[in-house]
């Protein structure tokens, strides 16, 4: 019964809490249920119409929804940057941050499963991919693969965070034995849900673009670049406009993660590149028509070539010392990385996949404002639950929401 009480004592807090701020606070909630509302409307569309509405068609049926479905799944996974150091191996700088990154990670989830539903038309299909119900096909289907583990790692990510904050609310310290092997499960449970991702491409035997055994590593080397760089670009913001103390140290050494990772990614971009470049192939066309264009059509080219040429200065301006250690250089440096690696998981992975078609049909996609409007009202989406989750745990984390606590 006390448990109850506290419960509802947490969550009317909570309530409280994400209600209430300073004018640039509800400004940004403000336009993010704006553009939520847009995307809703953008969605009613497409349930009415189908997807015809969108840029997708049978030769290109992957578009906008799964290229930000796939980099998402990255973002999620990249939280175990930080939960290894501070729950396994006791870094203590990496404890501000760690809360930080698991609520990211779950509004990535969420954006994740949002996107499925909508490339998938509409929620009334989904029964098709619930066990006993619909046709699973587990253990012979990556895809049923694929929902174990997004809906594993989203029930870590939520219950983890969710007992440590319960406990601190209360005034009392967590228990590393309930809380640890949690934490230990989801290290290998964040790499599992991004190499079950790669595997979907990859098995898929008439694409032979994805037919490439680098995809699972490169997946996660610009999962831990993209992901780490977004929770600083995050943590700058929540430093900046809330009591929230985050030290240099921290930011300087998940710099330093980004650093590595992204300098990993850039070596297996240039290995695939030799690879489909230097002995190509009929298989290579995929690749040419990416890199180079295919008779005529180029759709992608400024989209990868802008991708390449931001990596490759993200990933020298973090390799400088001195520059990763100027916040303002590094922030930019970040966010121009974040933006390569979307585009690249994005229009650079999953779209010239499809092109040309098994029969050698150059068919170009592109998204429509449907499309984009949905995409926009799912991003908004994350960055609401993402910013309710943050403002609560901060709120715990600084001591202003205590159980029992007297109002001033």
């Amino acid at each position: 019964m006390r448990r109850l009480r506290v419960l509802r004592s947490l969550v009317k807090d909570s309530l409280e809490t994400i209600t209430h701020g300073s004018k640039k606070y509800h400004i940004w909630m403000a336009f993010l249920t704006l553009v939520m509302l847009v995307g809703m409307y953008c969605y009613s569309v497409q349930l009415e119409h189908g997807l015809s509405v969108t840029g997708m068609t049978d030769r290109v049926s992957w578009g906008l929804y799964i290229s930000n479905f796939t980099f998402l799944v990255g973002v999620a996974a990249a939280a175990v940057m930080l939960v290894m150091p501070t729950y396994v191996l006791k870094d203590i700088d990496f404890k501000q941050a760690v809360l930080i990154g698991e609520g990211l990670a779950v509004a990535a989830l969420i954006m994740c499963l949002a996107f499925v539903v909508a490339d998938m038309g509409g929620p009334s299909v989904l029964w098709h991919m619930i066990p006993g119900i619909g046709v699973f096909n587990f253990p012979n289907s990556m895809l049923a693969w694929d929902v174990i583990a997004l809906n594993g790692y989203l029930f870590i990510n939520i219950s983890i965070p969710f007992y440590i904050l319960f406990m601190r609310y209360q005034g009392k310290e967590p228990n590393p034995k309930v809380y640890i092997p949690g934490a230990l499960i989801s290290v290998f449970w964040a790499v599992g849900i991004h190499l079950v991702t790669a595997f979907l491409y990859q098995g898929l035997q008439a694409r032979p673009f994805w037919n490439n055994a680098l995809l699972g590593p490169r997946f996660l080397a610009s999962a831990f670049a993209a992901g780490p760089a977004l929770i600083i670009l995050v943590l700058a913001v929540i430093r900046t406009y809330t009591e929230f103390v985050i030290k240099d140290k921290t930011i300087k050494k998940i710099a330093l993660v980004v650093t590595v990772a992204a300098q990993i990614n850039l070596i297996m971009l240039i290995s695939e590149l030799f690879k489909e470049f230097y002995a190509p192939t009929h298989h290579s066309e995929s690749a040419y028509y990416l890199f180079f264009g295919l008779d005529g059509k180029t759709a992608l080219l400024p989209w990868i070539w802008t991708a390449i040429s931001l990596n490759v200065l993200a990933t020298v301006i973090l390799t400088f010392h001195k520059l990763r250690n100027n916040f303002k250089v590094l922030f930019f440096a970040c966010f121009i990385l974040f933006v390569a690696i979307w585009i690249e998981k994005g229009f650079g992975l999953i779209v010239p996949g499809f092109i040309p078609g098994p029969y050698g049909k150059i068919a170009e996609y592109t998204p429509t404002g449907i499309e984009i409007g949905v995409t926009m009202g799912i991003w908004a989406l994350g960055a609401f639950v993402f910013t309710m989750l943050a403002k609560t745990a901060i709120g715990i984390e600084t001591g202003k929401l205590r159980y029992n606590k007297k109002k001033p």
